[in-house]
């Protein structure tokens, strides 16, 4: 009886020693959160009732596909008093932000005070002061805002480079309106790529992120920031434990050069990259699946004047590694315009290193037109579409004998129809479509508020979708 109490007596010593020695390797958040939380604000924005309808609540939220949250979800996402009776010119709780220096400089997101009439920072202390946006640029989802104040208590920076996966990092933010929230986790991922973000490469992380975190610090275990925390992916519209961060070097970057002259400049190779898979590696000469395979050089680019070719594979970028595709943009875009850089490539089964002088990324618009042909950007249609003759490939391949390729899809009749890149229209309200001028003269005649038949392939298999135009 007294050896079975000695032995029920070491099991639960050991039992609690355990649970003491676990709760001890765990992080405790409650100073670094007490230091760094007076540096963290929350960001307000006034709208009018035109611009307000025209932006998305959800901001950068969206899913896995870049599509917008559906209808359903977006009660989740409003402070209760948004939906309740007429719009008015009050301000709304967007985001968050952080105080880089004491003379009243704040880091937020683009996202956040985009479209906004005026912004409003409510400080640590309760003040609420109007911010002037000194700056904001869209590529990087950063902007940098300054409050007329002094003597301001401020973050310290990291080094997001030294930042390693698997370590603890933390955020303070202003989910759903509720100041000054924190939330922890582990780093998921560096370097991470997502759609229709080109120059970033987010840092992923656990943390729960929501609609009003946006724009505010994640900090690591020394209480330095390390990330702008930005987006999450979903599917259900809430958290689900995939949320990304801007790196820190990344955003002060952009924020230095938004408080020097209130734009932003960028590097620019001038070439269309596509990711390497096994096959192309080998047919390559690679030992293995790396690098940015070269697709299309533009014209009149620093890639074509350095003598870059289509089927390059470029393997380093100023002796850094290109693993995957998505590496090579955000790595060219750190390099100021005017510099040289060392371009690593495979051509032809042989290594060699190409010299570039690195040019400005030109504006969206201005790169949409270089990859265009000249025919294409002078097209103008009721549908907003550009097209293109039907190719030799598609022909066969799909068995067809008539028809344009869609190759733009802009906000409008076209887009709203569902119609993709890609697809072939043969037949418009009834009309058989044999080139592009069949196309644009049925497009000019078709009639308005009511749904007309379009014939297209998609991927070789055809289907009508109904159009329709507004009235013009």
């Amino acid at each position: 009886m007294v050896h079975s109490a000695r032995i029920f007596l070491v099991s639960v010593v050991a039992l609690l020693w355990t649970t003491l020695a676990n709760a001890a390797s765990l992080p405790d958040f409650k100073e670094l959160v007490k230091e760094t939380s007076p540096a963290v604000v929350n960001i307000s924005t006034v709208q009018s009732a035109a611009s307000a309808d025209d932006q998305n609540p959800l901001g950068q939220f969206r899913g896995p596909n870049g599509e917008e949250i559906p209808e359903i979800f977006r009660h989740f996402f409003q402070m209760p008093e948004m939906d309740k009776g007429p719009r008015r010119r009050s301000p709304q709780s967007l985001g968050s932000g952080f105080i880089i220096s004491g003379d009243g400089y704040i880091l937020t997101n683009h996202h956040v005070v985009d479209g906004a009439d005026k912004v409003i920072v409510r400080l640590n202390d309760r003040r609420e002061l109007e911010a002037e946006v000194v700056g904001s640029d869209k590529r990087a989802d950063i902007a940098l805002l300054k409050i007329d104040a002094e003597d301001l208590p401020t973050v310290k920076l990291g080094n997001s480079d030294k930042i390693e996966v698997g370590e603890w990092v933390l955020a303070i933010g202003s989910p759903f309106g509720f100041d000054y929230s924190v939330t922890a986790g582990i780093v998921s991922a560096k370097e991470r790529a997502l759609a229709n973000e080109t120059y970033v490469p987010f840092i992923q992380t656990d943390v729960a992120i929501n609609p009003g975190n946006s724009g505010g610090p994640l900090f690591n275990l020394d209480g330095e920031v390390v990330g702008v925390n930005s987006q999450i992916y979903t599917r259900s519209g809430g958290f689900m434990g995939l949320s990304f961060a801007i790196p820190i070097d990344v955003a002060m970057e952009v924020a230095n050069q938004l408080k020097e002259k209130g734009f932003v400049t960028r590097g620019w190779l001038g070439v269309i990259i596509q990711e390497v898979n096994k096959d192309l590696a080998e047919s390559f000469g690679l030992d293995k699946p790396a690098g940015a395979l070269v697709a299309k050089v533009l014209p009149d680019s620093p890639a074509q004047a350095a003598g870059l070719q289509e089927g390059d594979v470029i393997l380093k970028f100023n002796n850094m590694p290109v693993i995957l595709s998505s590496d090579l943009p955000h790595q060219v875009g750190r390099v100021k315009p005017g510099a040289k850089a060392k371009v690593s490539v495979m051509r032809g089964g042989e290594r060699r290193n190409v010299w570039v002088t690195i040019g400005e990324l030109p504006t969206e618009q201005e790169l949409a037109n270089a990859g265009s042909s000249k025919k294409e950007r002078d097209q103008s249609n009721p549908l907003n579409l550009v097209v293109s003759e039907l190719d030799d490939n598609r022909k066969s391949k799909w068995n067809l004998s008539n028809g344009v390729v869609v190759r733009r899809v802009m906000q409008g009749p076209g887009a709203d129809a569902g119609l993709m890149v890609g697809d072939v229209i043969t037949m418009l309200n009834r009309e058989q479509i044999e080139s592009v001028a069949d196309f644009e003269e049925a497009a000019r005649n078709l009639p308005d508020d009511r749904a007309v038949p379009m014939r297209i392939v998609r991927r070789g298999s055809p289907l009508f979708i109904p159009l329709k135009l507004s009235s013009k």
